[in-house]
């Protein structure tokens, strides 16, 4: 019979009790409340996003689970401070097309890489963009808008929430396919936005739909199109851009809540489970839709195909577009 010295016994058991480790750690977790980085202000699809995944997964948690907003450089400041974060659950960011899978064709150098420097804990909903412009544009359609860009270059302007948002992507792409130069007006969010679009200072903003929404409801803007391949729902009566035969253009947005890379397993497993029992909510699933959003319920190969996709696909795609954050 072999017996173990007493150093290798004492070896035996740390090793024994390193592996056990995550498992207790992750059997514990949480002991204190969970933060969401929203690399956006308030007021926009990211944020709503955030605030209803953090309300429902705290009870699911045992834990406060915060919302705390970081916007600047677009999405980049909040993107990079959550890739940078600890890597141990209690930081989780809420990622979208725009921050995960735009960035990398708009950035020659991204402080983050999306598909190293995190991974899904799931995406959540799907939302295409609405084109909505000021109530006294005199163009009423895409078409008259493209007709008016191409025989005045520069003249129609577009606002953004920032420099690489969905939101400047979906109308430099769509005037990069038709052949016509707008200028970009950046701002700090949609809220900032809707306040110049309203007032008549721009002329257009490709929203997402959940946002644009209720401004078109509203009176307050009239809508042109939308950018996903079908009509949405919500809005029967606005033709895809598609559709119109202008561009070929595609575009939905997905937002979901990720997590840096190096989180414990055992950790993301408890992650990914809670928010699953979220997705699986009848009243979260009709919020989105209402919304005028596509309720997402992927697997996590699924899931990170789809990333990993778009990624490859809109790089690709920006890129050949001269597109630039910067």
């Amino acid at each position: 019979m072999n017996f173990l010295t007493p150093w290798q016994a004492l070896l035996a058991g740390l090793g024994l009790a390193l592996s056990l480790a995550p498992a207790a750690f992750a059997q514990d977790f949480p002991t204190k409340p969970v933060r969401i980085i929203v690399p956006q202000p308030p007021g926009g699809g990211f944020d709503s996003v955030g605030r209803q995944m953090a309300d429902k997964l705290g009870p699911l948690l045992g834990q406060a689970v915060v919302v705390e907003n970081r916007p600047g450089a677009g999405t980049l400041v909040g993107t990079e401070a959550a890739a940078k974060a600890p890597a141990d659950g209690y930081t989780l960011l809420v990622g979208a097309l725009s921050n995960l899978a735009l960035n990398p064709g708009l950035y020659a150098k991204l402080p983050y890489d999306p598909l190293r420097d995190f991974t899904p804990i799931g995406l959540v909903v799907s939302y295409s963009y609405t084109l909505v412009a000021r109530k006294d544009l005199p163009q009423n359609t895409l078409k008259e808008l493209i007709d008016f860009a191409r025989a005045n270059p520069g003249r129609v302007t577009y606002a953004s929430g920032g420099n690489g948002s969905g939101q400047h992507i979906a109308p430099a792409v769509m005037a990069h396919l038709a052949g016509v130069k707008m200028e970009h007006v950046p701002y700090k969010g949609a809220q900032a936005a809707y306040q110049d679009v309203i007032a008549g200072r721009v002329d257009v903003f490709f929203d997402v739909t959940p946002t644009a929404r209720p401004q078109v409801d509203a009176g307050t803007v009239k809508a042109l199109a939308v950018s996903s391949r079908e009509r949405q729902p919500v809005h029967p009566g606005v033709p895809s851009v598609m559709e119109t035969g202008i561009a070929a253009l595609d575009m939905e947005t997905w937002f979901g809540l990720f997590a840096p890379a190096a989180t414990p397993p055992a950790v993301l497993s408890r992650l990914r489970a809670e928010l699953a029992k979220v997705t699986a909510m009848p009243d979260v699933a009709e919020r989105f839709t209402k919304s005028g959003g596509r309720a997402l319920r992927l697997s996590l190969a699924e899931t990170e195909a789809l990333v990993r996709r778009d990624v490859e696909r809109w790089t690709k795609v920006i890129r050949e577009a001269g597109i630039k954050g910067d």
